[in-house]
């Protein structure tokens, strides 16, 4: 039977994601059809479900750094969201039927937005390390160091008097630090991170203190060593198999009542309220709306957090048991709307910028673009490898070249090096429309990710009347297609050519 649910749910996950629908929907399905028939989930899935939460909080840990979090933006975005909307969930969660302490911690964890969905989403788009990225990311960790208070809350119980002894754990920094730098051999990198994570557990709970907060704070006790970056990767795929057991056992509970039904309606009709209240604020601390409305869609969506907080409150008897469906239900069609927002989101953008600008401050922007190249005759796109070897070529060669990006330490570091770069999105249509370029005659684009991007440059660029060569980094024929419909000039670098240039090399070696 355990085949079964697996099946069930990997055929569901891997059917919605043809739509552009997270999988995790699909898990959550799998559990509600399951809880039509006579399966009883067992132990092991019980197990999964708890260790697919365990290694999330641990890779949440790895990302906690005060650099991200002590940011006057995130910090007051982040808290004052998560104020009001608790004030405005707090009545429509009474009204329901809750208990006043059930009914706080239920609208606190509504407050929060999906960690998975956005860090994914950034992960797709290459855009993490993006100054809107960041923001979210930092507004994310807020939220999840509250869901890890109420779990603590919820889930603690009565600390025994060893538990003291956990506050020396950053003294081990140093040696986990050490051992983890002589890992070199994949496998057992994978194997520590998941004895980190597990390990850190069942350590809290051994002092009778919340055992997701101690993969927590054991992922925390790696934030900014060269090899966190690793750990998380090794531990990302394990994380997302495991998390497929939490959302199937999340709906093997079945479909709410009526009144739960009620509930997820209302909540869905607040939830565009917790969007404007995001950009609001984002407005309110001098950002571009073209940054807030960014950092917005990543964090419209309920958050995994809530069911993850709100079962540990329902296993202490805070929360009805009932009501973790409903939220698990809640969660899972917020994330098709997300799904929806972030794959049309430029077009969302370019109808409605008219109206959101209106509301941009009339200030210095923290993340205020260039409006002028100055006198370069090449601009370079996008400045991971590819681009700065590029921007490197024509600096060497004293070409006047600058280059572009939207991270902003990546910016920072070229600059101190000595090269001319701007930061900039180039993704916003209004950069374009109003960047000065009289001089450039030719422009490279050399972002990775999504060619629909490239696309949407050049065609932005095509708009805007510059008829000189813009040249596109792509990888196969149907990019080069792309690329060419929409008027710019490809330069294909495939797997193939490489392969058949090594190729002809070891024949003239012979």
């Amino acid at each position: 039977m355990d085949i079964f649910w697996i099946g069930l749910a990997f055929l569901l996950g891997l059917f919605l994601n043809r739509f552009h629908i997270p999988p995790l929907v699909g898990y959550l399905l799998a559990g509600l059809a399951l809880s039509f028939t006579a399966y009883e989930p067992g132990n092991m899935l019980h197990e999964i479900a708890h260790l697919g939460v365990i290694f999330l909080l641990f890779t949440v840990g790895l990302h906690i750094s005060l650099k991200n979090i002590l940011q006057n933006v995130v910090l007051g975005v982040g808290l004052i969201h998560l104020m009001i909307s608790t004030i405005i969930f707090l009545p429509v969660s009474l009204y329901f039927g809750l208990s006043m302490e059930a009914a706080i911690i239920v609208s606190i964890t509504l407050g929060f937005s999906s960690t998975v969905l956005a860090a994914k989403g950034l992960e797709t788009r290459n855009e993490l390390s993006s100054y809107y990225g960041r923001l979210a990311i930092g507004i994310l960790i807020i939220q999840d160091l509250v869901a890890i208070g109420i779990i603590a809350y919820a889930g603690g119980g009565n600390p025994s008097p060893w538990a003291a002894l956990l506050l020396g754990l950053p003294l081990l920094r140093p040696l986990l630090s050490g051992l983890l730098r002589i890992v070199e051999r994949d496998e057992l990198l994978l194997l520590m991170a998941l004895a980190l994570a597990v390990g850190g557990s069942a350590l809290f709970e051994s002092v009778n203190v919340s055992g997701e907060l101690g993969a927590l704070v054991m992922g925390m006790l790696f934030v900014n060593d060269d090899k966190a970056d690793q750990l998380e990767k090794k531990i990302w795929g394990i994380k997302e198999a495991f998390l497929v057991g939490f959302f199937l056992e999340i709906g093997l509970g079945g479909f709410p009542g009526r009144d739960g039904f009620y509930f997820i309606g209302i909540l869905l009709l607040l939830l565009p309220l917790k969007a404007i209240l995001f950009y609001g604020l984002f407005m309110a601390f001098k950002l571009r709306s073209r940054t807030g409305f960014l950092s917005t869609v990543t964090l419209t969506a309920y958050s995994e957090f809530t069911l993850i907080a709100g079962a540990v409150a329902a296993s202490a008897g805070i929360i009805p048991p009932e009501m973790i469906v409903v939220l698990g239900l809640l969660t899972a069609i917020s994330y098709v709307i997300n799904s929806l927002l972030v794959r049309y989101e430029d077009r969302i953008w370019q109808h409605s910028c008219g109206v959101l600008r209106k509301v941009e401050r009339n200030v210095k922007h923290p993340d205020h673009q260039p409006v002028s190249v100055g006198a370069a005759r090449y601009l370079v796109i996008g400045l991971g490898e590819t681009g700065r070897a590029a921007l490197e070529l024509f600096h060497k060669k004293n070409e006047p070249a600058v280059g572009i990006d939207i991270n902003p330490d990546r910016v920072k570091k070229l600059l101190s090096e000595g090269y001319r770069v701007l930061y900039a999105d180039a993704q916003d249509a209004l950069l374009w429309e109003e960047l000065d370029m009289q001089k450039v005659r030719t422009i490279l684009i050399a972002m990775s990710g999504d060619i629909y991007t490239k696309v949407f440059i050049v065609e932005q660029l095509r708009r805007k009347k510059y008829k000189e060569i813009i040249r596109v980094l792509t990888q196969n024929e149907r990019e080069d297609r792309l690329i060419l419909d929409a008027g710019g000039n490809p330069v294909s670098v495939p797997a193939v050519q490489m392969g058949e240039k090594l190729a002809n090399l070891s024949l003239d070696d012979n």
